[in-house]
Order: C-alpha cells, then sequence, then structure tokens
C-alpha cells in the first residue's frame, strides 16, 4: 500500500508519518517511511539544490566547480518542477521496489505538492505538470492521501518556532503564497474524495495521530 501525507508547511505531517510508521510496525506490518523531496541519495541531492540553493553553490565553490564571485540566480517555477520531477523519477524507482517486496509506503509529500506549490502557488500549467508527472511517475500514484489542514498563520508560527533546521526558501515566502499552496490542496482533495481523508491538523499531536490511525487501519 502507497500512503502520502500532504499539507502546508507546519502542518506537522512529518511528525504523524513516523508516529504512522512506529504504529504500523507494532502492528505486524512492515512500513518504509521516506519524504519528497529526497528519498535517496540522488533525490536528496536535488532536494539540496532547491530548498537551499545558497548552501549547493557554496559547495559548488569548495570543489572548485564555480567562482566565489558568481551569484545564485533566482530559480524560475518551471525549473523547481523540472528538479522535482526529476527526483521523483529516482525515487519512484525505489518506491516500487519496496511496493513489490511487500512493504507499505508512508511518503511524505508526493507528486499533489507539486500541483499545489508550483502549479497552484507559482502559477504553472495543468497541462505541464500532468506531462511533467506522467514522465516521473510512470503512473504510479498514491493508494491513500491524508490532508494535514490548518489556518497558514498557524503553520507558519510552528516552522518558525521549529529547531530541525529545516527552515529553506519556501517556508520564507510571503504568506498568499501559502494561502494558495492550501487552497490548492482542498482543490485537489476536493476533486478526488476516494483518495483524499483531510484531518483538521490544529489538535494536538496525540489525537491527530489516533485519527491517522483510525484511517489507516480502516484502509488496512
Amino acid at each position: 500500500m502507497f500512503i502520502t501525507l500532504e499539507g502546508i508547511e507546519g502542518s506537522g505531517k512529518s511528525t504523524q508519518a513516523r508516529l504512522l510508521a512506529d504504529r504500523l510496525r507494532a502492528a505486524g506490518r512492515i512500513p518504509h517511511l521516506t519524504r519528497e523531496p529526497g528519498g535517496t541519495p540522488l533525490a536528496g541531492a536535488i532536494r539540496a539544490l532547491l530548498l537551499r540553493p545558497d548552501d549547493a553553490m557554496e559547495a559548488l565553490v569548495s570543489a572548485g566547480l564555480a567562482s566565489p564571485e558568481t551569484p545564485v540566480d533566482h530559480m524560475l517555477p518551471v525549473t523547481e518542477a523540472l528538479l522535482l520531477s526529476a527526483g521523483r523519477a529516482q525515487h519512484v524507482a525505489r518506491i516500487r521496489e519496496w511496493l513489490a517486496a511487500g512493504e507499505v509506503v508512508i511518503c511524505d509529500r508526493f507528486a499533489d505538492s507539486t500541483r499545489a506549490y508550483q502549479g497552484a502557488a507559482r502559477g504553472l500549467d495543468d497541462a505541464t505538470l500532468t506531462t511533467l508527472e506522467a514522465l516521473a511517475t510512470g503512473g504510479l500514484r498514491p493508494d491513500h492521501t491524508l490532508l494535514f489542514d490548518l489556518p497558514v498563520t498557524a503553520g507558519l508560527a510552528r516552522r518558525r518556532g521549529a529547531t530541525d533546521g529545516e527552515w529553506n526558501r519556501l517556508d520564507a515566502e510571503q504568506t498568499a503564497f501559502h494561502e494558495r499552496v492550501r487552497a490548492g490542496y482542498l482543490a485537489l482533495a476536493a476533486a478526488e474524495p476516494q483518495r483524499w481523508v483531510i484531518l483538521d491538523a490544529t489538535v494536538p499531536a496525540d489525537q491527530l495521530a489516533e485519527r491517522v490511525w483510525a484511517a489507516v487501519s480502516g484502509w488496512m
């Protein structure tokens, strides 16, 4: 079974993904917890480039592959989508292996995040994103998707208070950007209610974990 978790910044989905993996393991299942961008070493390198291009440029300078005077270019929305798709193609090959081995794959973000961030928020057209998604996934889609929904101001306040060191250039976008992301997610869920479950992410983490488990154990 392929389960994805989606939501705006600070929605708590990463914490819930870990808790879900622990609970599945305790129930005798074999979970594989992964994330996007990332999931493989090469896709992880693409994640670093996407989220912290300044650090990536410093690494290139250290390796003698760029001049210290070279400024970091502004990353275009289409560049984001192409990089995400490249990393996803690598990741999907591994996901197929895990599924074939009988594992329950829990993925913190997948292709729906590109539709929400680069589509709804950045303005890339649906036809372009559909083409990129088909190339990257080869038709692999989640069996079920959990959407952790909460107001943008609450999510960003959580991110600012986080100590995981993951604050990045997407977190730093204007509030209006994150509002478009949230609206994009809600539209995706409304268009495909048989796959999506919307969860109120404002509740305490332990209560939210019980609601996640109620949904997942029902699918099992």
